[in-house]
Formats: structure tokens, sequence, C-alpha cells
């Protein structure tokens, strides 16, 4: 059996999950089973730690390697599981040293050293990022990540990224616009940015160029490409550049998905974000002045330490004052090591009932923005014989076409969860 990754996380995770997947192969490890894990909640840390026992009840002769943000924040724990033979660290997992000392340290004759269980570096020395790309990730399919960023600078009270991922860093615009050209001419139709922190693309790069100036290069030198996505931004940071790419070109789609966390003052000082609620508003005012179809989403924390209900309910006002049609409502999670972690909790009782509160809005905005669409025509990309994506990355049910074109379609319908197309 060769290399199976479990991925846990956000979509840079997957697209990580498929370097590793590369490079571990290309070291020549086989019969290894790779947890690549996530740390933003104690969920998803739990999460590994079952999923790790489960797999080595069905497979006890593979070799289980942890790697990821919570391998990197949390090695010990990891280490000290008896059915965890190696713990990679975040920047380690994307060489292919590193999985060559892996392969070595399962082949050495008396079995793993336990001084090399653990291979995980301070994350915080890292300062540079090397482009990858991949040949197979989700081969067959239009849509493929290019990553551009990693890391973050910042220190919101409630997270523990930037202690799993460092300090950010930025792949070099040339290599990002050779990566591209690349990934089209071999077929992909769509390219979607991602990073940790996307708008701090650049900071670390000479000359400082933002991601709107990266924005403009790709569309420029590339113009086979057919549409570019941007993952998920900090509207603060959003350049003047990046505002002008989404009013003047049609290849970057109407949609954005926006790092909000709360819709309260108070709170957002106490998150030591850097934008307030009417920073929010008028962003998501301005972007709709400039490209009036679009599509806004949001990540929405629910709970977080000294939220009152009137707090509470300022952000669930959010997603109609915003007109949002995406959310992704995080239960607040306690994250030892952040200053959060300090600050009075909410009632566990409470954070759930907020959450389950904030997700109903969220279906009632998406089921509004299915309801609106009925009868207009969009350009669909075809993901699969049975699905594709409208600009605005609405998912849509269709018959039997084939992955890889974007096609205009009629939108007649909708199920609650899927748009119903036909061919115009």
């Amino acid at each position: 059996m060769g290399v199976d990754i479990v991925t846990f996380g956000c979509r840079l995770n997957a697209f990580e999950s498929e370097v590793i997947r590369r490079e571990a192969e290309q070291a020549g490890l086989s019969d290894t089973i790779v947890i690549n894990s996530c740390a933003v909640t104690n969920e998803a840390v739990a999460q590994a730690r079952q999923s790790i026992r489960k797999l080595k009840r069905e497979r006890p002769h593979a070799r289980i390697v942890v790697t990821g943000c919570a391998a990197q924040t949390q090695s010990r724990m990891f280490a000290e599981m008896a059915e965890v033979d190696r713990v990679v660290g975040n920047d380690e997992k994307m060489r292919g040293d590193a999985w060559q000392a892996t392969r070595a340290a399962f082949e050495a004759p008396f079995g793993i050293d336990a001084s090399e269980k653990v291979a995980v570096a301070d994350i915080m020395a890292v300062t540079e990022m090397a482009p990858h790309l991949l040949d197979g990730f989700e081969h067959g399919l239009p849509r493929i990540f290019v990553q551009v960023q990693n890391g973050c600078d910042h220190r919101c009270t409630f997270c523990i990224i930037p202690y799993g991922r460092g300090n950010s860093r930025s792949v070099p615009m040339g290599a990002v616009v050779d990566q591209v050209r690349a990934l089209v001419e071999r077929g992909h139709a769509e390219i979607v940015l991602t990073g940790v922190d996307l708008t701090s693309y650049g900071a670390d790069l000479p000359g400082a160029p933002k991601l709107g100036q990266l924005t403009r290069q790709i569309l420029r030198h590339v113009p086979e490409l057919k549409r570019l996505r941007i993952s998920s931004i900090d509207s603060i940071e959003a350049d003047r550049d990046l505002l002008d790419v989404i009013a003047d070109d049609p290849r970057l789609m109407p949609h954005l998905h926006l790092s909000l966390q709360s819709g309260d003052d108070m709170i957002l000082k106490r998150m030591k974000r850097r934008h307030s609620r009417k920073d929010a508003i008028d962003f998501c005012a301005q972007v709709r002045r400039l490209r009036p179809d679009i599509a806004l989403g949001a990540d929405i924390i629910a709970g977080f330490p000294t939220e009152s209900e009137a707090m509470f309910v300022r952000s669930l006002d959010l997603v109609a004052e915003c007109d949002l049609t995406f959310l992704h409502v995080f239960p607040y999670s306690k994250r030892p090591g952040t200053p959060a972690a300090r600050m009075p909790q909410v009632a566990g009782g409470a954070i759930k009932e907020r959450a389950r509160r904030l997700r109903a809005a969220g279906e009632a905005a998406l089921l509004r923005r299915l309801d609106a669409e009925v009868g207009a025509t969009r350009e669909v990309l075809i993901e699969s014989e049975r699905q594709g994506r409208t600009e605005h990355f609405l998912p849509v049910a269709i018959e039997r076409e084939a992955p890889g074109i974007v096609r205009a379609m009629t939108i007649r319908g909708h199920d609650g969860a899927r748009l119903i197309a036909s061919g115009c």
C-alpha cells in the first residue's frame, strides 16, 4: 500500500495534503497514513486524535505520521500517542528531505529512536516560501488552488494559527504567474488563490506588492485564464488595485469570503481585530457598488468570551446588514495559550444556541439568494457530470455535462441547497 492522507481543516490544508502525498511517495514511503491536522478548535484536535486511534485499529501495521497545525503546536501530545510513529512540523511537511528522513527513520534496523519521533522545528524562524506546482491535484477537475501566501503577522486573541503557521510569507509574483500559466495550459478553467492571510500578501517581498497587484499581473499575463477566484480575505486590508479589479475584470469571480468574526465593536476590540462594525458594513456596500451582483460570505464566531446577548445580536444583524450569502459559523473554542482563553468565558450552552441561531440566519440568507437566481442566466463551471458552480460559487445541479467547460445555463429553480439549471 502507498501513502494515504487524512486532511482536517481549511482549503490550504487540502492543497498541502497533495504536496505531502507527492513528496512522501517520491521519498519511497509505503503503507503510511499521514494525518494533516488542524488546530483552529479543540474539536478539530480531538477529531484528529480519534481518527488516529480508529485508523490504527483498522490498519495495525501501517505507519502513522501526524503533521499540520495541531502537530506544530502540540507535537509532544501527539508523540506520546502509542499509535503515532512520527510527528512532522508544518514547514517540514512541504519538503521532500523531511519525508526522506521519515523513511530512513522507519527503516532503521532497531526501529524509530525516541529522539527521532518528533521532527518539528521553530515555525517562527521560517522566513521564505517556495512555490509548489502540483501535477495531479484534484486530477480531472477544472478548479485548482494556488498557494500564494502562508502564515500570519497578526495576533487575534482567539487564534492559535500563527503559532502553527508562523509569520506571513509570500510566493514571488513571477512564480505565481508561472504557476497559473502552467495550470491553465493543462486545462484548468478556474484558479483559486489561497493562503492563511491573503490580504497580507507581498509585505515580505521586494517592493511590497499587494494582493491587488498580484491579481492584476495574473489576469494581464495569463489572458487564457477563464476564471480567477480569491479565497478568504481580511476586508480592512483590501487595496485599491484589488477593488479596481473587482470592478473592471469579469474574469475575477464576483464572490468574496470575509473574515468578519463579530458584529460588535467591543468584541472586535477584545478579539484584537483591526476593523469596526462600520468598516465591515461600508466595505460590503462599496464592493456591491463596484460589482452589484457580488456574493459575499463571512466567518463569524459565536460566544466569544464576554459576549452578551446584545453583543451577539449585533453579529446576527450583520448578516442582513452586509447582505451575506454564505456564512461559516464557528462556536468559540478556548485555545490554551491565547489571550482569549484567560477572559471570562460564555457558558457552553449559550455558545451552542448562538451558533444555531447564526446558522439559521445563514441558511435563510442562502435560500433568499437561491430564490433570486431563478430565471437568471449564469456562466457555470462544470465540475462533474452532475454538478457545477456559478460565478458566485453557488452549487448547480446539472444533467450529464462534460466536466471542465464553462457554459451559459438558465437557472430553472432550486432544491433548497443547489440551483437547478439547463443549457441555454
